[in-house]
């Protein structure tokens, strides 16, 4: 976790390179301390004409107007001008998968517009959670490796500062935020991890959540590594003998199927890994297909493995962006159960 001195965040964050003066830039702002904080610095690293603030209404809370009021002012103050988008809710489904479908798709076409790259809020507190949430949902070591500071277009310029470095900015800078009530529940998963397994651990030891970011750092290091290994064996190929895949270790195997089918879904193939075992047992004559999780199909044709989609999975889209098996972090934005309802801290 990074450190400053004054509580003006601009300088630490110019330092980092991921907020460039003059390059433009979407900010996700919903008006909570964190993306109050992202706004303030993006202006002051890239200038007012390089900073284009999204704020999306979701209409799903009685404070939703008072949130984007809230950030028309600030976006006044700031002198920049704030777009704002207002999809209709649909009666059924995962809310919370919705609201960042089209926190993303909008932040998306707005970047498209204006040639810019995507800033999000997430902040170490936000990485702390994540890695906690994931290691207890998901048993895959992809889990630990949290979100990194750029994907793709997506970048985190407070990945390195705590919650309570972007509240000390905002005070330092005489900045309002809105409160997200349901931050302080229990009715989500995150604040079940924030305001009871974080305490918890930090009872159990003052450096939990720094240890817990220290091990992703390595993690991810070690990613690296492994996804070279993965390119050495499939020399640019998106298939591999079913013989050779047998030969290889276990774990190897596992990552070199995770990739493969991570490469035909287009995105984050969850759980492909864990039937790997399933995978390398195909015939080795004849044609042959095994349907997985996530929408993907393994097939094996003349002990010839290939990954391809189903076809309905093909129909509705890819599931995520794209990422291979060993270093690569969930889809952008992926907090634990990142809440429809607007200001997040």
């Amino acid at each position: 976790m990074s450190g400053t001195g004054h509580g003006d965040l601009s300088g630490p964050v110019r330092e980092a390179g991921l907020l460039v003066p003059g390059r433009p830039v979407v900010v996700l702002l919903s008006g909570g301390r964190d993306s109050v904080c992202l706004l303030d610095v993006a202006v002051s690293v890239a200038g007012q004409g390089a900073v284009g603030p999204l704020h999306v209404n979701y209409g799903l809370r009685d404070a939703a107007d008072a949130d984007e009021r809230h950030c028309a002012e600030l976006c006044h103050q700031l002198g920049v001008t704030l777009e704002v988008a207002r999809p209709r809710c649909p009666e059924t489904g995962n809310l919370q998968a919705w609201a960042r479908d089209e926190r993303y798709g909008a932040a998306a076409e707005l970047a498209r517009r204006r040639g810019a790259e995507v800033a999000a809020g997430h902040t170490a507190t936000d990485q702390v959670e994540t890695i906690l949430y994931r290691l207890a949902s998901s048993p895959s070591r992809r889990a630990l490796l949290g979100m990194r500071a750029r994907e793709g277009s997506l970048i985190r310029p407070l990945l390195g500062f705590t919650r309570e470095q972007t509240a000390r900015h905002c005070a330092a800078r005489g900045l309002g935020w809105r409160e997200d009530e349901s931050n302080d529940g229990r009715a989500y998963a995150r604040g079940r991890v924030r305001h009871g397994l974080v305490p918890a651990l930090r009872e159990v030891h003052p450096g939990a959540e720094a240890n817990v970011l220290a091990l992703a750092e390595v993690l991810r290091g070690e990613a690296e590594v492994l996804d070279e290994l993965i390119d050495r064996v499939l020399e640019g190929a998106s298939t591999i003998g079913l013989a050779r895949l047998r030969s290889l270790h276990p774990a190897l195997r596992r990552l070199l199927i995770q990739r493969l089918a991570d490469e035909a879904a287009g995105g984050l193939a969850a759980g492909v890994a864990r039937r790997a075992d399933e995978v390398a047992a195909l015939p080795d004559h004849g044609t042959s297909a095994l349907d997985l999780p996530s929408g993907v199909r393994a097939i094996a044709q003349a002990g010839v493995l290939r990954f391809e989609r189903t076809p309905h999975a093909a129909r509705a889209g890819p599931p995520g962006p794209k990422a291979s098996t060993g270093g690569r972090s969930r889809p952008p934005g992926t907090t634990p159960e990142n809440k429809a309802g607007g200001a997040r801290p």
